[in-house]
């Protein structure tokens, strides 16, 4: 077992696109963590980032900043398609990972990853970040408490224009962990579990591509059976119509507000696009990049909405409000406000740190990212053949 480290842990981000730019704000934030490096292949964005962070490393290979002895752990934020060569790339030079959802595309991949990560003694953590954000957080403890009785039902559902958002090609290809299922049904699937107590039992599912120019799944609906007795639903549309963000005060995933009002903004903008113009528009949200809002430290005014998501005990029922939860217990409603001033990137680092300086075992480990997408392969494959799916691979919530 590698020996703990003394703070501050230092950070290194692979992948400088939308998701490595996401994580560095909590870097930055965290005074357990210094940002010491980045790694990618665009020479803009790198350079952007050496300006903002001079002392920082900058490197243009996994394998050269993985060798790096400036650096304690590392963030994969590379496309799926690379996670297992990049993860394992890492693992074996020492270093700590966090890499983005889905930790694979195939369970062999996972098992590799959880393995070197074994034996090198390592941490190895799966980002999904919406399960870590605070509304999620408080209605597991809520569940957790005995306070409404045992879960019995969980809905997450979640309408929006995903699939007409600027996309790079694999983003849009399923065999390279593309498509819904793979990219959102990856958060919808860590929420539920983390509020089901994580053993789902079966997976029923109908995937969905109704758009041969973004030839994809779109859509899906699933249905979970846990171990426990409890189900869930997670329903997800990407195709840019009814917005679920008009039943959730109009608050987005970013905690920020969302205008319903452009109704099919999305689509229409890309249907006046060419595909090179798609990928331009693209790289322009890559960090440095001129659709790149930069680094902020500030907080967004309301907590994040990852779509419409409702918990059912035996003796209440449990939703978000712009500021908290709803709580529908068995003598009345009361609403539970929270600060702020904490994103579930923020709580990613904050785990990663009591594992590697601490020595706690993390709830999001390879095993849970290897569950949840089990599940998403699962969806996929009942979908497919349309049938129920039992799994194999799943992990209890400690």
């Amino acid at each position: 077992m590698a020996a703990r480290l003394t703070p501050p842990i230092r950070f290194g981000i692979v992948g400088l696109g939308t998701a490595g730019t996401a994580l560095i704000p909590p870097a930055v934030r965290h005074p357990g963590f210094t940002l010491a490096a980045a790694a990618d292949l665009d020479t803009g964005s790198l350079a952007a980032f050496k300006n903002d962070f001079p002392d920082a490393e900058t490197h243009t290979s996994v394998e050269s900043i993985a060798a790096s002895t400036q650096v304690d752990a590392l963030f994969i934020a590379t496309p799926t398609q690379y996670h297992v060569g990049h993860v394992l790339t890492a693992l074996r030079a020492g270093k700590h990972v966090v890499t983005e959802k889905p930790i694979a595309t195939a369970l062999a991949d996972a098992q590799a990853m959880i393995a070197a990560a074994k034996e090198a003694g390592v941490t190895l953590m799966v980002g999904h970040s919406f399960g870590y954000e605070t509304p999620i957080q408080e209605m597991r403890r809520i569940v957790a408490s005995g306070e409404l009785g045992p879960v019995r039902m969980v809905h997450n559902w979640y309408y929006t224009d995903w699939l007409y958002r600027p996309r790079n090609p694999e983003e849009l290809d399923t065999a390279l962990g593309g498509g819904v299922t793979f990219r959102q049904g990856s958060h919808q699937f860590d929420i539920i579990r983390l509020l089901c107590g994580g053993m789902v039992r079966s997976v029923r599912a109908s995937t969905q591509r109704w758009d041969p120019a973004r030839p994809t799944e779109g859509a899906h609906s699933v249905f979970l059976d846990f171990e426990s007795g409890a189900v869930a639903t997670a329903v997800y549309s990407g195709y840019d119509r009814f917005l679920s963000a008009e039943l959730g005060y109009a608050v987005g995933e970013n905690g920020k507000p969302v205008d319903t009002s452009k109704y099919g903004a999305a689509r229409a903008a890309l249907a006046s696009r060419t595909a090179e113009q798609e990928n331009e528009l693209k790289r322009s949200l890559r960090y440095g990049g001129a659709r790149n809002r930069g680094v902020s430290l500030d907080y967004p005014p309301h907590l994040p909405f990852y779509g419409i998501t409702v918990v059912s005990c035996e003796r209440g029922d449990i939703r978000q409000s712009p500021d908290g939860l709803l709580v529908y217990g068995p003598d009345g409603q009361r609403e539970v406000t929270f600060s702020k001033e904490s994103s579930g990137r923020d709580q990613i680092l904050e785990e990663l740190f009591a594992a590697v300086v601490e020595g706690k075992v993390p709830l999001h480990d390879g095993a849970w990212g290897l569950a949840n997408l089990e599940v998403a392969l699962a969806a996929l494959e009942s979908s497919r053949e349309r049938r129920e799916v039992f799994l194999n691979h799943q992990k209890a919530v400690e």
